[in-house]
C-alpha cells in the first residue's frame, strides 16, 4: 500500500501560488481545514489529497456566470466570497487607491457592481513573493 502523500505549509503556498502568510493565517484557519497528520520539522504535516480538495474547493473555487448578475452590488464581505482573496488584501488595495471609488454607498456600506470587481482583478498585480536566490 502507498502512503498518503503530505505536504508542509510552505510546499502548499509554492504549488498554489500564494504567500506562505496566506496559507498560514487565512487558509489553515479555515474550519474545514485537514487535521494534521504529523510533522515534519516545525511544520505541520497534511494529507496533500485534502489540501488539494480543500482549497480547490474553498479557495481558488472559479466563480460561475450564473452565481450572479454584473450589476449585482457586492460589499466587501461578499467580494471576499466571490474572489477568495482575503479581507485584509482588499482592504488594503482599497485604502492604496488600487480600485475605484464604490458604485453604491449607503449608511456608511460600499458596494462595487459584480462587474466592476471582475475589471479591478483582471488589472490586479500579483502578489507572489519573489524566492531568494541560492
Amino acid at each position: 500500500m502507498v502512503a498518503p502523500r503530505r505536504v508542509i505549509a510552505p510546499e502548499i503556498a509554492e504549488r498554489y501560488g500564494r504567500a506562505l502568510d496566506t496559507v498560514k493565517e487565512t487558509w489553515r484557519k479555515h474550519p474545514e481545514w485537514p487535521a494534521a497528520v504529523g510533522r515534519r520539522g516545525r511544520w505541520a504535516e497534511y494529507d496533500a489529497d485534502a489540501v488539494d480538495e480543500l482549497v480547490r474547493r474553498v479557495f481558488l473555487r472559479e466563480p460561475t456566470p450564473a452565481e450572479g448578475d454584473p450589476d449585482d452590488l457586492l460589499t466587501i464581505a461578499d467580494i471576499v466570497t466571490y474572489t477568495g482573496l482575503a479581507r485584509g488584501t482588499i482592504a488594503a488595495d482599497i485604502s492604496r487607491g488600487r480600485w475605484r471609488e464604490p458604485d453604491e454607498e449607503a449608511h456608511g456600506v460600499k458596494r462595487w457592481k459584480r462587474s466592476t470587481v471582475d475589471e479591478i482583478l483582471e488589472g490586479r498585480r500579483g502578489y507572489h513573493r519573489r524566492k531568494a536566490d541560492g
